[in-house]
């Protein structure tokens, strides 16, 4: 197994006053050729949105849009008729597919939004573009990781899907806990993301907004030093 660690304070930046923006991989005038993406995984955008501000009408195709509020909402407006706000406790997906229009603004004139922006590449092209948006209770199923997004071909699930074999997992867990995760496939690696918290894995301690890819086995296990509220991306590496 190899596990490569992410530092937060080593992620790209950006500062344009309405926004504040972390980019894990190449984003925008933000530019590394070593962290360009991680398996199927494209971008993982840690945003701070000021009140009333967003971003306007732009287009996307063929990528899979995950959006996960951390603070406040967004007001989501696109080309196929979706309007509405995804708050706090919910999470948003976007098959971009053949071609969409949306604008994300922040839904609060007096409160900062922030969020988490991940995409995925799209196993299957130019297909019908589509959204959806479902509320996940993390605090209800405490010590325990909910699948928030899995695979279009897996509707046995209780969870948002998208066109490529990705799971997104979403978890609260206590100080001083073993969780323990299984890979879906032996090709697949997992981007784990702290959002809050800290803990360790094979001797690496993570910290607030750390990341760790994990490559190289069918399974592993972390323990948590303080809560965490962490976030696993499944992802095939080639």
């Amino acid at each position: 197994m190899m596990v490569t660690l992410f530092p937060a304070a080593q992620r790209g930046q950006a500062d344009f006053g309405w926004l504040k923006a972390n980019f894990s991989f190449s984003f925008g005038n933000y530019y590394n050729p070593e962290k360009i993406q991680f398996g199927a995984l494209r971008v993982l955008n840690d945003d701070s949105i000021a009140p009333g501000a967003g971003f306007g009408t732009h287009p996307h195709d063929n990528m899979e849009i995950v959006t996960i509020p951390l603070e406040g909402g967004l007001k989501h407006k696109d080309s196929i008729g979706n309007e509405g706000v995804i708050q706090f406790g919910e999470v948003q997906v976007m098959s971009a597919g053949s071609g969409i229009l949306h604008s994300e603004m922040n839904a609060s004139a007096t409160e900062i939004a922030k969020t988490l922006q991940l995409w995925i590449f799209s196993e299957m092209e130019n297909v019908e573009p589509r959204y959806d948006q479902k509320a996940f209770n993390l605090e209800q199923d405490i010590n325990k990781l909910t699948t928030v997004v899995s695979p279009h071909d897996k509707p046995e699930l209780n969870s948002l899907w998208v066109y490529q074999q990705t799971w997104f997992s979403l978890g609260i867990f206590e100080a001083g806990r073993e969780l323990s995760y299984e890979l879906h496939s032996p090709n697949h690696g997992v981007y784990l993301f702290l959002i809050e918290g800290e803990l360790e894995i094979e001797g690496k301690l993570l910290g607030r907004r750390d990341a760790a890819g994990i490559t190289g086995t069918d399974s592993f296990t972390a323990n948590t030093t303080q809560q965490c509220k962490i976030l696993m991306v499944e992802v095939p590496m080639n």
